[in-house]
């Protein structure tokens, strides 16, 4: 699969930020309550539902791996995956008990239909709208029926050009969506909304958060 030139900004990007994204985001789950009560949720749906029991969770765009090492901690069997091979080698630094892999969540290196839940905390706010029909459909072909995806995006309707984060200069846009297009997106995908939640900008955050737990049909 040939990679686009967004893609290859992206992980250029990632990579020269790596270091200091997991410095300094490091413990923010502990200030966002919300945040926690949906990972404890979606964990919840995905040890107790028809698609989940034993099955592994992917965390996409997993960056330093936080995320997944809090699911571990809340009794998930889940791995990361994210485009960025200098992210993936702080996460495995940080939880060397846990897995990591480099990869595409546009093209998963996973069978159809075995994963018991799929993750994607803030890691498509860098796909355009356009592209998120395939990117979902992706999240489906991987998930066991019942299988439950959790999304967690910025809210609103707008593209953001970043140039520099982190301390480092990136090359980024950030897109925020709407809640409704996402779960319509995601519906169109086979993945029927089971909740959605927004939330008002919490610390240094500078939009709208948005999340949606969907079930596969």
């Amino acid at each position: 699969m040939t990679e686009t030139s967004r893609l290859t900004a992206v992980r250029a990007s990632y990579d020269a930020v790596a270091v200091d994204y997991a410095r300094l985001l490091g413990t923010g789950l502990a200030a966002r309550p919300l945040d926690r009560a949906l990972l404890a949720a979606f964990a919840e749906y995905v040890r107790g539902g028809s698609g989940g029991g034993g099955r592994a969770v992917a965390d996409l765009g997993c960056g330093p791996g936080r995320v997944t090492a809090h699911l571990d901690a809340l009794g998930v069997r889940a791995f990361g995956v994210d485009l960025s091979p200098a992210m993936v080698a702080v996460a495995r630094r940080s939880h060397p008990g846990l897995r990591f892999e480099v990869g595409s969540m546009t093209a998963l290196d996973v069978a159809d239909g075995v994963l018991g839940g799929v993750l994607a905390w803030y890691s498509t706010v860098h796909t355009p709208p356009g592209e998120l029909p395939a990117l979902f459909s992706e999240f489906a072909r991987v998930l066991a029926p019942g299988g439950h995806a959790l999304v967690a995006f910025k809210a609103g309707d707008e593209r953001r050009r970043l140039h520099h984060a982190y301390g480092h200069p990136v090359d980024l846009d950030v897109y925020l969506t709407p809640p409704e297009q996402v779960a319509a997106l995601l519906a169109g995908a086979g993945l029927a909304e089971v909740a959605r939640l927004v939330r008002e900008p919490e610390g240094d955050e500078r939009s709208a958060r948005g999340f949606l737990l969907a079930r596969k049909t």
